[in-house]
């Protein structure tokens, strides 16, 4: 059904639909409506699950991550420094194979200490074993939801997820979204059957101590996990679109791509700015495209090669900063390994900072740059402060 709601009231809808049996989650701005509503529905019975409070983001990701190991759907969110604060457990899920799905809204991280938006928190964890999945719009990211507990729990997957969105920018606006009725998504989405999970009457150990002859390839099978997630989220997806009219297949998604000379990478919200922007430079004669990343990790490089086949030029737009490094950017370096060989030149561009405002023109001016062979900057700095 059609409704108008904010992002993070659709999120709760999403995760409650989903039927976790375990919330557990700690309120930060901008993150705190989802799980406020989870509660909601928690105390009005509209949820039946354990809703647990706690002191802390890595209380709450410890409670998810025991919850989980015990055999239960878990649902967490968080954003920004309680991400940060989560980070030892964040890797413990990973390795100890749990399919927890946690909500990002993301925002800068301190010092100095900002609630605005960019995608640092979740780009600084992209090593950690989580699949990561980022929405355009209220929409996709609801969509998200159910995409990402289908593929965690996949048996040969076994890994959690993230699903990010922009804080504010999405966390907080108000879209028209079409939220899917239970029994819609009971027929999408089974009820959780754990692989293995802890219980008294036939005892396992999980996350155990690894000496050398064995720590490398834990971590080689959750590599290799990770890739067989990009499958599960693929065909997710396109079982998702069968059934609801909306494809989410593909891990990347092209705009005006087919002549383009130009192309934009981007991930999140900035995508729908790219997208107003291109048109008006296709109206110029600037043949531009864009390549937006739905899942970043695992990094879907012969996809996004497809894509960008036949440009010359790549402006990859950065709301992260990889501090010292060549390209500035987290992205850029991942994309310029996937048309390695090729001829197209592959430039970054960190913008958005912060939750500074990224505007039409902007765009246009990278484009620019990007056609001159300037690039790996930071884009819009107000150097009559520095």
């Amino acid at each position: 059904m059609l409704q108008i709601m904010e992002g993070s009231h659709a999120v709760a809808e999403a995760a409650k639909l989903c039927r976790p049996e375990v919330v557990s989650a700690y309120p930060i701005t901008p993150q705190t409506h989802i799980v406020e509503r989870l509660a909601d529905f928690v105390a009005d019975g509209e949820l039946d699950a354990e809703y647990i409070c706690v002191e802390s983001e890595l209380s709450a990701l410890s409670v998810c991550l025991g919850s989980s190991a015990a055999g239960s759907r878990v649902y967490s969110a968080t954003s920004s420094q309680g991400l940060m604060l989560m980070a030892e457990v964040v890797f413990n899920v990973a390795g100890m194979r749990q399919p927890i799905i946690m909500s990002i809204a993301n925002r800068a991280l301190g010092a100095p200490l900002s609630i605005w938006n960019d995608q640092q928190d979740s780009i600084s964890l992209r090593d950690a074993g989580w699949f990561q999945l980022y929405g355009e719009d209220v929409q996709e990211m609801t969509d998200q939801h159910f995409i990402a507990y289908k593929a965690a729990e996949q048996h040969d997957v076994l890994l959690p997820g993230f699903v990010c969105f922009d804080g504010f920018i999405l966390s907080h606006t108000y879209e028209p979204v079409d939220i899917p009725t239970q029994e819609e998504i009971d027929a999408f989405l089974p009820p959780y059957v754990p692989y293995n999970k802890l219980d008294a009457k036939a005892p396992i150990s999980m996350g155990m101590y690894a000496t050398p002859d064995y720590y490398m390839e834990f971590r080689y099978e959750t590599d290799q996990a990770l890739q067989r997630a990009g499958d599960a989220i693929s065909a997710a997806g396109k079982e998702f679109g069968e059934m609801f009219g909306r494809d989410y297949s593909g891990h990347t998604e092209s705009y005006r791509m087919d002549d383009a000379d130009v192309a934009f990478v981007a991930l999140g919200s900035i995508c729908g700015t790219v997208k107003d922007a291109i048109d008006e430079m296709r109206a110029d004669g600037i043949k531009a495209g864009l390549v937006k990343i739905r899942t970043f990790r695992p990094f879907p490089s012969k996809e996004l090669a497809k894509a960008l086949a036949g440009v010359s030029k790549v402006a990859v737009l950065e709301k992260n900063i990889s501090l010292g490094s060549t390209m500035k950017g987290a992205v850029g370096p991942e994309v310029k390994d996937a048309v390695t060989g090729t001829a197209i030149d592959v430039y970054s561009y960190v913008i958005g900072l912060g939750g500074r405002d990224i505007r039409k023109k902007d765009i246009r001016g990278i484009a620019n740059l990007a056609e001159k062979g300037v690039g790996n900057m930071f884009y819009g700095l107000r150097t009559e402060v520095l």
